[in-house]
């Protein structure tokens, strides 16, 4: 699909959806990034609450699991240590550190539980509890303070995207696509 676009000088210009979307998801500033990665484990966190049969829930949870590593890992090599250095309390930031560690935690639990246990839904609804608990709080906190700072959204999110390549990349494939 193709958009006309109107220029200064009248020129008219044509973008593909795809072009667009390229040049709009490497614009984005690191709060953007992460905010996306948000919205996609909640999504998989509802097709979770969904999901019918042990087979598709293992697929979740091994999706819902391998994109928690990555957005974790990211946001602690990048976002975290300028974050800590950057805001006059770093009392959120620290307090993101323990919640990813405690996320860590039930994650090497649950990838150690058979989906046929009847502790797997259980620890699986915990996850998610804590995950959107913490969310709540680096969007309504963490992320309005970080942006008051000088530092470089563009750049980190550039980084962060990168990294998420890497990763993924590293983890066995780009990481989606349960179908």
């Amino acid at each position: 699909m193709a958009t006309a676009t109107q220029t200064g000088a009248g020129k008219t210009t044509r973008k593909t959806t795809s072009a667009r979307k390229a040049t709009s998801s490497r614009a984005k500033d690191a709060i953007a990034v992460l905010k996306d990665q948000h919205r996609e484990v909640e999504k998989l966190f509802g097709q979770f609450k969904k999901a019918r049969g042990e087979d598709r829930q293992a697929k979740l949870c091994e999706q819902i699991c391998t994109e928690l590593k990555i957005h974790t890992r990211i946001e602690e090599e990048l976002l975290y240590p300028r974050a800590h250095d950057e805001l006059s309390d770093a009392s959120l930031v620290d307090e993101a550190y323990v919640e990813h560690n405690a996320a860590k935690d039930l994650i090497g639990e649950i990838e150690q539980t058979d989906p046929g246990d009847e502790m797997f839904e259980a620890r699986m609804q915990v996850l998610e509890e804590q995950i959107r608990h913490h969310v709540k709080e680096e969007e309504g906190e963490l992320f309005p303070k970080i942006r008051k700072t000088d530092m470089d959204l563009k750049a980190i999110g550039e980084a962060l995207q990168q990294r998420t390549k890497e990763l993924r990349s590293e983890m066995g494939g780009d990481g989606r696509g349960v179908h």
